[in-house]
């Protein structure tokens, strides 16, 4: 492993109910059957999401007000396990043997991650592949490959930390080991991960690197 490559909502930080709550008062104010929760789908971008629940709206126009929405919407978010030490550790990464290169690939976009990042107290990586940076997205896997030609390490030696489904999916397809963290959604919507651990602290301890 001379790679992670994380994605950022669910597995680095828990930015669930603030999601839920802007995406449930959008479909309101729309017009929409209220998504429930547990039905709500995760890991994949805004404008995807809006083209499958509302496909009469401008796809474009409407994930352009939900992101503005998310990034007004921070309250609650919160790192979780295994984040700060993973993503402090992605700053010497370079400089660091004992440690492999970091980046964090993620279905927002460049400006919602960072805010992500910065209300839950971490630090932004080097390297930060987002929604905007390739003409396919999450299942595809095009952000897990652009990563790691960015970190400069072949896809084999990757390893992709991920929650949802359609991330397991892009991990697999760049040809990378996939370890899924217990998050969002139920084991058996993880089943196609070469592992699944309980949260990015867990991985790390076993990898040998802390956590």
């Amino acid at each position: 492993m001379r790679a992670i490559l994380s994605d950022l909502d669910g597995t680095l930080v828990d930015s669930t109910p603030a999601v839920l709550r802007v995406w449930q008062g959008w479909m309101r104010d729309r017009g929409l059957r209220v998504v429930p929760a547990e039905e709500h789908p995760h890991g994949i971008p805004a404008r995807e999401v809006v083209a499958m629940l509302a496909p009469h709206l401008d796809a474009d126009v409407e994930a352009g007000e939900l992101e503005r929405r998310e990034i007004a919407d921070l309250d609650g978010v919160r790192p979780l396990p295994g984040a700060t030490t993973l993503l402090s550790a992605a700053a010497t990464s370079t400089l660091d043997p004992a440690w492999p290169r970091v980046a964090v690939v993620t279905s927002c976009t460049g400006p919602l991650a960072t805010a992500r990042l910065r209300a839950a107290g971490l630090p932004e990586p080097a390297s930060m592949v987002t929604s905007e940076r390739t003409a396919r997205v999450k299942p595809d896997p095009d952000p897990y490959l652009l990563a790691a030609a960015e970190l400069g390490v072949a896809p084999g030696d990757c390893v992709v930390l991920e929650d949802a489904p359609a991330g397991i999916a892009a991990g697999r397809a760049a040809g990378m080991r996939v370890v899924a963290v217990r998050s969002a959604h139920e084991e058996g919507a993880l089943r196609d991960a070469h592992e699944v651990v309980d949260d990015v602290a867990a991985f790390l301890r076993g990898a040998g690197l802390g956590g």
